[in-house]
């Protein structure tokens, strides 16, 4: 999968190339070395993945132990909901959890997504547990498959086979393991940014899914709501209000209460005392562990960037290319965030891949190879052996976007038909 052509397919000319002059003695030893270690690296990578995905399919098609997994909590938050209980009902779901084979030493897993995410998760309230999950993975995975097809289209399809890096995306995989909703929010984000300019409505409505997870897009958020006033794009603006109010009136209709429900929940959830392995969390245990505002301050200061950034690039603003590194820093400043929430920065990576000579995709790999090992060395979510992911992503995508030329034809394709779009309006 690996052993493709790992960048864009450009020739250097021939003459100049033989007009050149042999390269220092330094040089070619280390281009030596790295002709001898990328095979290794290349091999490395894909032996990783391929056991990993195989890994995902006997989960699949077995329904080993999906009450071991975060899938439960929608499951349980579904069935709550069609028999017209709490949702957010820790004793309850607690209850229901232990009777499907979960922990007893275990907490009750609770769905901690606003109840405007309850119509997603109605459906598996229908089934049992074990059809429940497997529903619920093969959602996950229709999303992110779409999402990165969409994504290789937006790019201009290069034949390179760069895109399979996105489909090997470590963050990406260990969601459909889990069964969490950062995939779903991965799709409305490359929703958005395929019919943001040509079809603004469908724009607004695909932003419901990035809702599922709002803290995960804040300084996004601010950056997108100064781009709407900007351009007026209020049929972007009608979509995504009418989705959350559609949303919202289908879960108050559900249970008049659910609101209510969830702030106790949140309240009570607990959530001040896990650590969770982000920048945010990481400061507030460094600092005051019970000043929760801490938490806050990245995010803060991230939002005020966002909108320095904007205000700086807003003549020649690109979603695609600018909105990468927004993405980047609303993830790394989030106020918290778990490794599988970084399968956001799929758009991101697959455009820096893009701009990438093939050792620095081949350390992309190599980094999501050893967050796909990780997990077998017994480190659960909460280990902080996970801080050094998002900083890497983000130092990776700047060195690489250091180097390389903005005028690229291959990073540029994206934006050409929203250019053409614009101009016909």
């Amino acid at each position: 999968m690996w052993a493709v052509d790992l960048v864009p397919s450009q020739q250097p000319d021939r003459q100049s190339t033989m007009s050149q002059s042999p390269p220092d003695p330094p040089q070619s030893c280390r281009r030596d070395a790295w002709k001898f270690l990328e095979p290794t690296v290349l091999v490395a990578c894909t032996l990783v993945f391929t056991l990993f995905v195989i890994g995902i399919g006997v989960l699949l098609l077995t329904g080993n132990n999906p009450s071991g997994r975060d899938v439960v909590s929608f499951w349980v938050a579904g069935r709550q909901i069609v028999h017209h209980a709490d949702p957010y009902d820790s004793a309850a779901i607690l209850q229901i959890e232990r009777a499907s084979g979960f922990p007893l030493h275990s907490q009750a897993l609770i769905m901690r997504n606003p109840p405007s995410a309850l119509c997603l998760v109605v459906p598996l309230g229908l089934f049992s547990l074990r059809a429940g999950a497997l529903l619920w993975s093969l959602l996950l995975l229709a999303a992110f498959a779409l999402a990165v097809h969409m994504l290789w289209r937006m790019l201009g399809r290069p034949s390179n086979k760069l895109h399979y890096l996105g489909y090997s995306f470590a963050p990406a995989l260990l969601c459909i393991l889990g069964g969490q909703t950062a995939l779903f929010a991965l799709l409305g984000l490359v929703l958005f940014l395929r019919f943001h300019r040509d079809r603004p409505f469908v724009a607004g409505l695909a932003l419901w899914l990035c809702a599922l997870k709002p803290h995960l897009f804040l300084p996004f958020a601010a950056a997108l709501l100064l781009w709407i006033v900007l351009h007026r794009a209020l049929r972007l603006l009608a979509g995504a209000l009418l989705a959350l109010a559609a949303s919202s009136l289908f879960a108050s209709l559900l249970d008049p209460q659910v609101w209510t429900q969830y702030a106790q929940m949140m309240r009570s959830s607990g959530i001040q005392n896990e650590f969770i392995p982000c920048l945010a969390v990481a400061l507030r245990y460094a600092l005051h562990r019970q000043a929760m505002a801490i938490q806050f301050l990245p995010a803060a200061a991230a939002c005020l960037w966002a909108i320095y950034f904007f205000y700086k690039r807003r003549a020649h603003w690109d979603w695609m290319q600018d909105g990468a590194l927004l993405m980047l820093v609303s993830i790394l400043a989030g106020p918290y965030s778990w490794i599988t929430d970084q399968a956001l920065l799929v758009p991101a990576l697959l455009l820096g891949a893009y701009r990438a000579t093939r050792a620095q995709i081949a350390l992309l790999a190599l980094a999501s190879a050893v967050i796909e090992i990780t997990p077998l060395t017994g480190k659960g979510l909460h280990s902080p052996i996970y801080l050094w992911t998002t900083p890497f992503w983000l130092a990776w995508f700047l060195y690489v976007s250091a180097g390389s030329a903005p005028s690229s034809p291959s990073l540029v394709a994206a934006g050409s038909n929203n250019c053409r779009c614009a101009a016909k309006q």
